[in-house]
């Protein structure tokens, strides 16, 4: 049985010996390469991601910025077109100044009762605030005074006006004026 034994060995051992041997080989020439350039390739994917990466941050913080540039351009002209609801004083204080620098007589200015559509639709932020002005002028007058108005900030809107022609002829004809404005609602927390 040893005979068998050792004459199989003989007969194995030279072949699982070149097997190994080919299998060195084979490692050697064709996986130990292939595994360098796997490392190779995964250590660039990895720094081209972390460049991907370094990028995508400074474009997102690129539109942050570009964001709160156009915030602030849209605020700045919100601001002027809308008045704080507490700041309706401080704009019929400054009708007035524009009403007597136009220097037209028996002045009367207020706020108007609000109508039933003086909530703006579909918007929470914004209403509308109302403005009564009464005054005697002539027309020049009144066409100055209109004039100011309309490019007064924040924007006040002359919703309509009504002259009543006076009886003394060219001066102190009678106007009503419908002011409307946009005011910031408050907001309660």
């Amino acid at each position: 049985m040893k005979s068998a034994y050792r004459k199989h060995l003989i007969t194995a051992g030279p072949i699982w010996a070149g097997c190994f041997v080919v299998f060195i080989l084979v490692y050697l020439f064709l996986l130990a390469p292939q595994n360098k350039r796997r490392r190779n390739i995964t250590k660039e994917l990895s720094e081209q991601k972390q460049l991907y990466e370094r990028a995508l941050e400074k474009a997102q913080e690129k539109a942050r910025v570009k964001l709160s540039q156009q915030i602030e351009h849209l605020e700045n002209t919100m601001n002027g077109l809308v008045i704080n609801s507490e700041d309706t004083v401080n704009l019929i204080f400054a009708i007035s100044q524009i009403a007597n620098a136009k220097q037209v007589s028996e002045l009367r200015i207020g706020p108007k009762k609000q109508r039933a559509g003086s909530k703006i639709p579909n918007c929470k932020y914004i209403g509308e605030g109302r403005i009564g002005v009464s005054f005697s002028s002539g027309f020049n007058q009144f066409a100055t005074l209109l004039n100011a108005l309309e490019r007064h900030q924040p924007v006040v809107f002359v919703d309509g006006f009504e002259i009543t022609r006076s009886d003394q002829g060219k001066s102190g004809h009678k106007v009503d004026m419908d002011l409307a404005v946009f005011v910031k609602r408050r907001q309660d927390s």
